[in-house]
């Protein structure tokens, strides 16, 4: 197992700074399959990105007035938070309830929420017209502070910061600094209580953004409780992701992850499926309660009426079913494949309410630029880089030094 790295303790700062060259330096095998990928969708991606900032939005999106926000807020930002809502549900069930079974992977989860948060809201700054102004809605300037996206910026900011702290521990590890690691450990609890309150209601609030927009979504999509049905669903899309990502990490990082955790995994995807189980019914008699209460038996006959019941059916029913089967049978690999299908439906669900089905009246609908989807495919794969740079230095998935073991 490999052994935390600890940062110089001497006074000497070229010491210091030879720590930190050593640590940007690749570990592992350069020609990967993923690596052959990423590299070249990368540096394209900052080419483009360049090019927005330099010419402007426009260059390189097929964005408009009459649809102002595309990919990178559907994707990217609406769709991204909602995966990104495993960090709240774990630590809720482990800091709060005491559920001790899943604390292994907090630290992880809480990572993978934070670097979401972080390039989400980079995205933000690609799709503004005016990124200098990004400040307004966080002061309120030219929106008034009761606006839903004064406040969503507001639990955005507040809610990275909480999660830096939350995760902070594991840098202080990784750093040798042990009395940093006690006063953050101290601070983790509190951390996580107003985490969970901002990310309560910014899941909600993502969806509040789109209660103004009642005339250009399709009223099988649109209702007065979107922000609702965004909250619930973040809860099964967060864990689903959990149940994905950590599914590989116990692959990619195998030689990292103690045998006690390896064979707690199980336990801990089973227990997943069960609470993704819940979610889901809640979410799908919520969606059937909504469709009732609206009349819109009249639009199930019709092309996006087709497509709605393939979203309910193909990818909320069914996955609901197969976690509830998976759980009552043991089955991990149903489990697997259940995330998989709830995944694809949350990104077909946010799509079908920021993109697909707004203003799908339009005689000239908008579809994403090729320039736009290698820019997402470079947020995202950054991420992942940065991501497995971290796992590979910090204690997240391996085991606390001692020190912090003793505390």
């Amino acid at each position: 197992m490999n052994k935390t790295r600890t940062i110089p303790t001497n006074n000497d700062g070229q010491h210091i700074w030879k720590f930190f060259f050593s640590e940007l330096k690749p570990k592992g095998k350069w020609l990967t399959p993923f690596n052959i990928i990423s590299i070249p969708i990368i540096l394209l991606g900052i080419v483009l990105i360049v090019i927005r900032f330099w010419k402007g939005i426009g260059e390189i999106t097929n964005l408009s007035q009459e649809i102002p926000w595309g990919l990178w807020i559907g994707f990217d930002v609406v769709t991204g938070v909602a995966f990104a809502g495993g960090a709240y549900v774990i630590t809720f069930m482990v800091y709060i309830l005491n559920m001790h079974k899943y604390h292994s992977i907090v630290r992880v989860t809480v990572l993978n929420g934070f670097l979401a948060y972080l390039f989400y809201a980079g995205a933000l700054l690609l799709d503004l017209g005016r990124p200098w102004n990004v400040i307004n809605p966080i002061i309120g300037n030219n929106f008034g502070v009761s606006s839903v996206l004064f406040l969503v910026a507001w639990h955005f900011l507040l809610y990275m910061i909480a999660q830096l702290i939350e995760f902070s521990p594991a840098i202080a590890e990784w750093l040798g600094a042990r009395r940093a690691h006690k006063i953050l450990s101290g601070m983790t609890l509190a951390a996580v209580i107003f985490g969970i309150t901002l990310s309560m209601l910014h899941q909600s609030g993502l969806g509040a953004l789109y209660l103004m927009a009642k005339e250009k979504i399709h009223p099988l999509w649109y209702s007065e409780f979107i922000p609702i049905m965004f909250f619930v669903s973040s809860i099964f899309a967060g864990l689903s992701m959990v149940i994905f990502e950590g599914s590989i990490s116990h692959r990619v990082f195998s030689e990292q992850i103690s045998d006690k955790d390896h064979k707690a995994q199980h336990g801990i995807i089973h227990g997943l499926a069960k609470i993704c189980t819940g979610t889901l019914f809640v979410y799908f008699f919520l969606q059937l309660l909504v469709f009732i209460h609206g009349k819109h038996w009249d639009l199930i006959n019709s092309p996006m009426g087709y497509w709605y019941l393939l979203e309910m059916i193909g990818f909320v029913f069914l996955p609901m079913v197969l976690f509830f089967y998976s759980y009552r049978t043991n089955n991990l690999f149903l489990i697997r494949l259940a995330a998989i299908l709830t995944m694809l439906g949350v990104i077909l669900n946010r799509l079908n309410v920021t993109i697909i089905g707004f203003r799908w009246d339009m005689a000239v609908r908008y579809v994403p630029s090729w320039m736009e989807i290698v820019v997402t495919l470079t947020v995202l794969f950054t991420e992942i880089w940065i991501f497995r740079w971290v796992i590979n230095r910090m204690p997240v998935l391996r085991e606390s030094p001692s020190f912090a073991e003793k505390e």
